[in-house]
């Protein structure tokens, strides 16, 4: 797994090389991790030019097109003729193509400025987009229904950490849509933290500026954005969005600043797109284990001074916790009251925080 991390790495470094923003426009950010440098790449992308959702179909020709000119759409593997093909009614799957919020619009209430903002708007097929509807993202165990082009929609995996219905896009695309939603939590961190009030986008948002998202949707975003690496459609796109609104996706850009603000790097400060050492990562990372876990859970931090650990259920309501440690490394905590479930393991540690998913038996 490691040296599929570095390799993911090294391609990260060769597209950065393809996609880089304008000279100093994440100086900023610099020496930022967590919800610092959340906030430092807010105050960079936000106030952007807020196009009308009509314009949407004339920017979709620059944003979203294929190499053979017709539209580009991840929910399927139809092709799409630009205006001709507009929905429209439609009935079966390649009838027409819409305008798919894919963070839905309900979630913010139908509100401004992020109804019509391109960075997470996309030109889709319009038969899958209604069966996606309000769904959250996530992965399917039990499919109710199959797109063409891998798109899936059913009840999730059983240990996702969520038990509802989710939308599983195709593995190729995973990442964008990743990179997309750390784009909206942060550059609507203003308001993000009242999105919650909408009951469909609770599995998702948890309430917070920071880390705006539930724990299991945080740790599946992270997992997309890893195995599914920055592709030369999404430099293309973040570019060609730039020219419109004037702001960029800093995932797109950066790809690595998701795990200074949520992932295995948030022990560490970002520095424009320097990359921390796997290894050094993986040595630092506290150790927990057995997993699954019956009766006790053992935390284990040999460079590390552990100042509490906690035990979350899969909404971020704590159950377990030790707190006030001094100088530990080590720990056991007793599981035996846990139900059997999911839960998230929250340490924090005097370098940073760190969260792992564990199951209970």
């Amino acid at each position: 797994m490691k040296k599929l991390i570095i390799t993911k790495l090294l391609v990260l470094n060769i597209i950065f090389v393809f996609a880089q923003a304008p000279s100093g426009y994440y100086y900023s950010a610099n020496g930022k991790n967590k919800a610092e440098l959340k906030t430092a790449l807010y105050n960079i992308i936000k106030g952007h030019t807020v196009r009308s959702y009509n314009n949407l179909w004339t920017d979709f020709q620059t944003t979203d097109k294929r190499a053979d000119g017709k539209v580009w759409d991840m929910y399927s593997n139809c092709t799409f003729t630009f205006i001709t093909d507009q929905c429209g009614n439609y009935s079966n799957v390649c009838d027409c193509y819409n305008r798919e919020h894919s963070f839905p619009k309900s979630w913010f209430n139908d509100a401004t400025p992020m109804y019509s903002d391109l960075f997470h708007l996309y030109p889709t097929d319009g038969y899958t987009n209604g069966r996606r509807s309000n769904f959250p993202f996530g992965e399917v165990g039990n499919i109710t229904w199959s797109g063409n082009n891998g798109s899936k929609l059913g009840t999730a995996k059983s240990d996702l950490g969520y038990s509802g219905t989710v939308f599983e896009p195709a593995d190729e695309y995973k990442g964008d849509f990743a990179r997309t939603y750390f784009y909206m939590v942060t550059r609507y961190e203003n308001v993000v933290a009242s999105w919650y009030s909408n009951t469909e986008a609770k599995p998702t948002i948890n309430g917070t500026t920071y880390p705006a998202f539930t724990l299991w949707t945080q740790q599946l975003l992270l997992i997309w954005s890893r195995q599914d690496p920055v592709s030369q459609k999404e430099i293309d796109r973040n570019n060609a969005v730039y020219g419109i609104q004037n702001n960029r996706n800093p995932f797109i850009d950066h790809p690595e600043l998701a795990e200074y603000i949520w992932g295995d790097s948030i022990a560490f400060v970002w520095n424009n797109g320097g990359t921390t050492d796997i290894d050094e990562i993986e040595l630092l990372k506290p150790k927990i284990y057995p997993n699954p876990v019956t009766s006790e859970l053992r935390v284990n931090s040999e460079d590390l001074r552990i100042n509490s650990v906690e035990i979350l259920d899969i909404t971020g309501k704590k159950i377990l916790g030790t707190y006030s440690l001094l100088d530990t490394h080590y720990l056991i905590l007793d599981t035996n009251s846990l139900p059997q479930g999911i839960y998230f393991v929250k340490i924090l540690t005097d370098k940073g925080l760190f969260v792992e998913k564990i199951i209970k038996n």
